[in-house]
């Protein structure tokens, strides 16, 4: 493999990292939400990953080994189970039996989430690293 394709992999894995990592921040900050536009609480959205050829031209050229892929983000997916109910009556957003819909947000999910996502990032910009570090002693060699 060489190192363009490493830098293309390590790329569309920090994409795809960086729209989880946007995603897990719009469930934190809409943990409280209990009226969207659409009608009743926020719901958590989740990112799905799929494994993906990282161009057509490569695969017509035959440089793409057998298993060598990148990641690319499939679809955002909304949580489809029920709303939490909060007992609340004085909140503006109350239904006449006092209970409020809450987003069914676990903070301590989405936290170790974030955390996941950051180390997977953080991985890659290492990979890249490493790749360009061997790049150049690779021309400090050719001198």
């Amino acid at each position: 493999m060489d190192i363009l394709n490493t830098f293309r992999i390590s790329g569309s894995a920090l994409q795809a990292q960086s729209i989880r990592l946007n995603t897990i921040s719009a469930n934190l900050a809409n943990v409280e939400t209990t009226s969207t536009p659409e009608g009743g609480p926020y719901k958590k959205k989740s990112v799905n990953f799929q494994s993906a050829p990282l161009s057509f031209q490569e695969e017509l050229a035959g440089n793409m080994k057998k298993g060598v892929q990148g990641v690319q983000v499939t679809k955002i997916t909304e949580d489809t189970t029920p709303p939490r109910k909060v007992y609340n009556p004085s909140h503006p957003d109350a239904q006449e039996d006092g209970y409020v819909e809450m987003p069914n947000i676990s903070v301590l999910e989405e936290m170790v989430d974030m955390m996941s996502a950051t180390r997977s990032y953080q991985a890659n910009v290492t990979s890249i690293k490493m790749a360009k570090r061997m790049a150049m002693k690779a021309l400090e060699i050719g001198r």
